[in-house]
């Protein structure tokens, strides 16, 4: 559940605009910080989502401009600087997790914006007459005319992408509104079905080249020492709340450095949190752990069963609104169940594989790619044909050889590098699933920056291209998505210091070989680590937070794939093409292929589907509870058309 501290609305009638607010509190927690919020001076009406960091500095500025508090929330904050500064230079001035609406009452103009690195998320779109916007989609689907019609077009980029990327959503006419991006809406002349397009006030791409023209200066020692300043300021930046606050620990190096900083500056054992699997191939639990006792945190771990996941499995569609595949959602939101049992706001280390050259592929393609690139092209193409051909045993040697886990599909991705004609074209294919050729859906996907590498920035480096590639689409997208709705979902605020963006812009400054280095990743932010727990305690290949699926889905879970993966459902619902699912369901129930992957991105949309409560093109929405939702109707001739 979101939000269960207090709940608000505002409406003004006369312009047919509506703002209602779930709070969870976690700065100011008595009435003052309450929202919908009106300024002082009553212009602005503010909901929002998220923390600003720096607020305590910005009231001291607007203290010194004349301004009056009630409260001591970063909400009133936010709405004082609008009337003092205006949105448009607002919003450069703050660091933070934001999604947010303001009712500009005098210009009569809403106004819709995103933090720069998309942590929050923040939907809009027309309905019939009424445009609506609200941090999730349930908040969209509560409006009582709800009719929601699927984007085939963005379930064929789901399939691809096991997420569905900005600005598209599941339904048609609904967007997400990308990061760093505010919409400016003028009451006068909004006309249904007309959006103005998004402006930018930071752009990713500006600071990559930005940084990769300037590089960073100085010597190796002053970059570590100018990362961990860094990260020192905005670990003790987010670790102001006025409830209980821990993080979670995996035990690798992104969250184990967060972790190491926040126990610095605590006074008391960090309360942390991790999560193992009863699969020993699977659990990591124990190198948490020991990084925990070294530290001297506060630590809580549990073992994951296959059973723990089946009871999790039939919430994923509730908590991520729509279609949403990353087998990691299910420990991520079980983790933070078990955090919130302790805590109301949890930190993490997320963001640091895109930051630090941290994926196994990055390193593998940098490894793989110079040999596999100068063999003609037909001689590529074979070793791909065989390589599909081969048992699975043999294939896990392989795979093992080559210092690759052998325990996903990663055999298809090998395939497709090998069948690729460039490192980014390899790359392209390795974050694809579904793909066009594999027929299981008839509708071409939009074309969309994740998926069309023509478009992708022509830097020397490839390797940088991934890197920008991947902070741009899948760690907002996918990563952030994950985890917030995850943990929202228990009414757990999570957040993210490795994504403060100043942290961003000097990562860009770096030079790649201080990110990855010999093979191992992450470099720089190793050496930061190394100040505060032994090497020989970090440096071990990567896990990731994995899950053991494709046994789950052979064993406790096969009878619920087996329903959801019915071929007369799923022909009788009519989005997806059976023939092709059936024989990947085959294949891997029989141990010759591993398809965990693919066959997830099935399970989860059909799931989705049926909870949706309707095999049609048009959708019932849910009744999910609105959290930071609105509403605009416009005024036509016959008179309002909602409230």
């Amino acid at each position: 559940m979101r939000g269960p501290d207090a709940a608000g609305e505002w409406a003004d009638p006369e312009t047919g605009i509506a703002m209602a607010h779930r709070r969870l509190a976690i700065l100011d927690l008595t009435t003052a910080g309450h929202q919908p919020m009106l300024s002082h001076d009553k212009r602005f009406v503010t909901v929002f989502n998220g923390e600003i960091y720096n607020f305590g500095s910005l009231r001291s500025q607007l203290e010194a401009l004349g301004c009056n508090f009630v409260g001591a929330s970063d909400t009133e904050v936010m709405a004082e600087a609008f009337s003092a500064w205006g949105v448009e230079d607002t919003l450069p001035r703050l660091v933070g997790m934001f999604a947010f609406a303001a009712w500009d009452r005098k210009e009569r103009t809403l106004w819709l914006a995103h933090d720069r690195m998309g942590e929050k998320p923040l939907y809009y779109g027309w309905n019939g007459s009424a445009f609506l916007f609200g941090s999730v989609l349930s908040a969209l689907t509560a409006y009582p005319k709800w009719q929601g019609e699927v984007d085939r077009n963005s379930l064929a980029l789901y399939l691809q992408l096991q997420y569905v990327p900005s600005p598209f959503s599941i339904y048609r006419g609904i967007r997400k509104l990308p990061a760093g991006c505010y919409l400016r809406i003028l009451l006068t002349g909004l006309s249904p079905g007309t959006i103005p397009e998004a402006v930018s006030y930071w752009s990713l791409l500006a600071v990559a080249e930005d940084g990769i023209a300037k590089g960073f200066e100085g010597s190796e020692s002053e970059a570590v020492n100018e990362l961990e300043g860094l990260l020192r300021q905005a670990v003790k930046g987010q670790m102001i709340a006025d409830v209980p606050l821990g993080a979670f620990l995996s035990g690798g190096v992104d969250s184990s450095t967060v972790v190491a900083l926040m126990q610095k500056i605590s006074p008391r054992p960090v309360k942390t949190f991790t999560i193992g699997f009863d699969e020993k191939l699977y659990n990591e639990a124990h190198h948490a752990g020991a990084i925990a006792r070294h530290l001297g945190t506060d630590h809580t771990a549990i073992i994951v069963t296959a059973k723990d996941a089946l009871d999790a499995i039939p919430l994923m569609p509730a908590i991520y609104d729509e279609p949403f595949a990353d087998q990691s959602q299910i420990p991520t939101f079980l983790v933070a169940k078990m955090a919130r049992r302790h805590v109301t706001v949890s930190l993490s280390g997320d963001g640091g594989d895109e930051l630090f050259c941290g994926y196994n592929r990055h390193a593998v393609l940098r490894r793989l790619w110079p040999l596999i690139g100068i063999w003609p092209r037909s001689l590529r193409l074979a070793a791909a044909f065989m390589l599909d051909k081969l048992p699975a045993p043999a294939a896990d040697a392989i795979l093992g050889g080559l210092r690759l886990k052998a325990r996903a599909d990663q055999l298809q991705k090998l395939i497709g590098v090998v069948r690729s004609d460039s490192l980014v074209g390899a790359y392209s294919r390795l974050i694809r699933l579904w793909d066009n050729d594999d027929e299981i859906i008839s509708d071409m996907p939009h074309s969309v920056f994740a998926t069309n590498d023509r478009i992708w920035p022509n830097w020397p480096d490839p390797l940088s291209v991934l890197l920008f590639v991947e902070m741009s689409t899948s760690l907002p997208d996918n990563m952030m998505v994950k985890v917030d709705r995850a943990a929202m979902a228990v009414s757990l605020e999570t957040r993210v210091p490795l994504l403060d963006h100043r942290i961003v812009e000097f990562c860009w400054r770096l030079p790649l070989r201080m990110k990855l280095r010999n093979g191992v990743s992450k470099w720089i932010l190793r050496q930061v680590l190394y100040k505060h727990v032994p090497r020989e305690m970090i440096d071990r290949p990567k896990s990731g937070f994995e899950t053991p699926m494709g046994s789950w889905l052979r064993g406790p879970l096969r009878e619920w794939a087996q329903d959801l993966l019915d071929p007369r459902s799923i022909l009788q619902d009519g989005f997806l093409n059976p023939k092709p699912i059936q024989k990947r369901w085959r294949e891997h129930l029989s141990g010759r292929k591993k398809w965990q992957h693919h066959l997830w991105a099935v399970l989860m949309f059909q799931a989705w589907l049926r909870r949706a409560g309707s095999t049609q093109t048009y959708l019932a929405g849910g009744n999910g509870s609105p959290e930071n939702a609105g509403l605009m109707t416009k005024r036509l001739p016959s008179g309002p058309t909602g409230t």
